[in-house]
């Protein structure tokens, strides 16, 4: 069968300048984080030349590698970190100002890769991990004179029959004692941490996993025997070693690689808590403080397990779907690793691509070909407010995106209400369309204010609203924008809440809740929410919400209130384009 395939040169074509508020969204709301990794990860030459490609695509940074060059011109790949032979900073020179020759606009969040491998260096050869510790100082060196967050750090073993983190893989294993490794990891541990933080003291070690991989250690009656013959048994007291050295400004990232499975909020909440209370066991006591301060959780998205067909030797990497489409899934199970992570998401992929790549296993498709919807499926679940704002500026002028709400620019005297019904405006109540409410102690005034077209609501001491319902269904995302002004005090904001298509009050705690982007009085600004329709709910409710208005001169107007359905129908509904996977 042969590749369904779009010319990639057309396909990034199309895709240019679709992400470009994205980056600049996340700086200015401190919003978490998409990082991208995986068979198509560049070196500083392909970043040099592909990086207009690659911040067309929803992402906050990339993982990538660093290639030097031997004084016999040789490639010295920074990832091979663990080796025993020594390195210069010199050979990295080249690579440095590739590095620095780069000017990104929305990769803001980037780091270079090292790995534990080839991993044949004895944890008790100290001319070996000499030189190990100041290939870890060149990396922390590159990340910080290339101006990224700080570097990955990949402790999986690639090189068999070598493996850094395991006892039995271990030369002196029959001269030392697994407690005598421990304690000469974490040694080895705060070595290199010291060299990496006098580099760069505010660093980011971001890592696939750190504890994460020995929870099972974690949870059990006696750690240590399940760490003295597991494959990663000496990794925890590396860390150890990390946390005794760490500058208070470093910070680490536990990426959580078996996330690739995780298929519901409720895995990956139980494994923040676990990686936050029960890996403390794997911390040494005097350590627990700063690993509580200092470590971070994140997760892996495996994007194949979202495309992988069914009944083919990918089946066992495969999310299984349910009622919804596999886009769909991807945005459920994004959208829950950003709210249960602290900051990082990390995106892996494999037989596709998000920008060129000479890697002659990722097959030609672009990853948007292949799952159709997905990087409009990571922009929503990561930032929606961004794609809202995005979308509303391409249909400025159009009606490409159908208003919604009814008589949102107050300019009618009747309007359907929130039942359905149409109905008149009456002198001393809420603009047609809409209802309000106060808090019985409050005496506050509703109207519409017709020689403005807005709704208007004055002396709400406590809290108020004016309300609009809409009928809606599960995993919809939205787009709602007012404008709003106020006179002498008030608070003002935008409350979205939910409802079961019965009326019920439900998922108070996913109510979405914003403010005036630029605040003040005598002038409009804008309230912008980008909600999705959680589990559950088939009612969406907003509130133009009030309060701390002691007189009648203090007021506010609300005008232009538009709700967007961001999501129709067939926008995540594709089924993944099928490949032949053998070819």
């Amino acid at each position: 069968m042969r590749r369904c395939a779009l010319s990639g040169f057309c396909f990034v074509s199309l895709m240019c300048s679709a992400w470009i508020l994205r980056a600049d969204e996340a700086a200015r709301t401190g919003a978490k984080k998409l990082i991208a990794t995986g068979w198509d990860k560049v070196d500083q030459t392909r970043l040099k030349q592909h990086i207009g490609e690659m911040e067309t695509c929803p992402f906050s940074g990339v993982m990538m590698s660093v290639v030097g060059q031997t004084d016999d011109g040789k490639a010295c790949h920074l990832r091979s970190a663990h080796t025993a032979k020594p390195w210069k900073r010199a050979w990295f020179a080249a690579a440095l100002e590739d590095l620095q020759s780069v000017e990104f606009r929305r990769l803001t969040d980037n780091f270079v890769s090292i790995g534990a491998n080839p991993g044949n260096v004895d944890w008790f050869d100290d001319e070996g991990w000499a030189n190990i510790t100041e290939h870890w100082a060149i990396a922390a060196w590159l990340a910080r004179e290339a101006g990224f967050r700080g570097f990955l750090f990949d402790p999986e073993p690639y090189r068999k029959p070598y493996a850094q983190f395991r006892y039995g893989a271990q030369d002196g294993r029959n001269e030392h004692s697994f407690d005598e490794y421990v304690v000469k990891a974490r040694e080895r541990g705060s070595q290199v941490m010291a060299a990496v933080v006098r580099e760069f003291p505010e660093i980011t070690v971001y890592c696939y996993f750190m504890n994460s991989v020995n929870a099972h250690a974690a949870t059990a009656a006696q750690p240590k025997h399940v760490l003295e013959s597991g494959g990663y048994g000496l990794f925890p007291s590396f860390i150890d070693g990390w946390l005794d050295a760490a500058s208070p400004s470093a910070t680490f990232v536990d990426g959580c690689e078996s996330a690739y499975r995780y298929n519901s909020e409720l895995q990956f909440l139980r494994s923040a808590l676990t990686i936050k209370g029960a890996c403390q066991r794997l911390v040494a006591p005097e350590n627990r403080a700063k690993y509580r301060a200092q470590v971070q959780v994140s997760y892996g998205i495996y994007l194949d397990a979202h495309w992988n067909p069914p009944d083919t030797k990918w089946a066992t990497w495969m999310i299984d779907c349910g009622d919804r489409k596999p886009v769909e899934q991807l945005m459920v199970n994004v959208r829950n690793a950003i709210q249960c992570c602290d900051q990082y998401v990390w995106l892996y992929g494999e037989k596709f691509r998000w920008w060129p790549t000479p890697n002659q296993r990722v097959f030609k498709q672009y990853w948007p070909e292949a799952l159709p919807g997905c990087d409009v499926a990571l922009q929503l679940a990561c930032n929606p407010t961004g794609y809202a704002r995005r979308m509303l500026a391409e249909a400025e002028g159009s009606e490409s995106l159908p208003n919604l709400a009814r008589n949102g620019d107050f300019q009618s005297a009747a309007a359907p209400n929130n039942s359905g019904q149409q109905a008149d405006w009456r002198e001393g109540g809420a603009p047609a369309g809409w209802s309000c409410w106060q808090l019985k102690a409050d005496e506050g005034t509703f109207t519409w204010d017709k020689d403005l077209g807005a709704a208007k609501a004055s002396a709400i001491s406590e809290s108020g609203c004016f309300i609009q319902t809409y009928d809606v269904a599960e995993g919809e995302c939205y787009a709602i924008r007012a404008r709003v002004k106020t006179s002498g005090r008030t608070r003002t904001w935008l409350r979205v809440r939910w409802q079961t298509a019965e009326g019920r009050w439900t998922q108070q705690s996913l109510d979405v809740v914003v403010g005036p982007e630029t605040p003040g009085t005598d002038s409009w600004a804008q309230l912008l929410a980008a909600p999705t329709v959680p589990e559950g709910a088939g009612k969406l409710v907003v509130l133009l919400g009030m309060g701390s208005q002691e007189s009648p001169e203090d007021a506010v107007w609300f005008d232009d209130v538009q709700v967007h359905l961001l999501t129709p129908a067939d926008l995540l509904k594709r089924d993944p384009v099928r490949c032949d996977l053998e070819q």
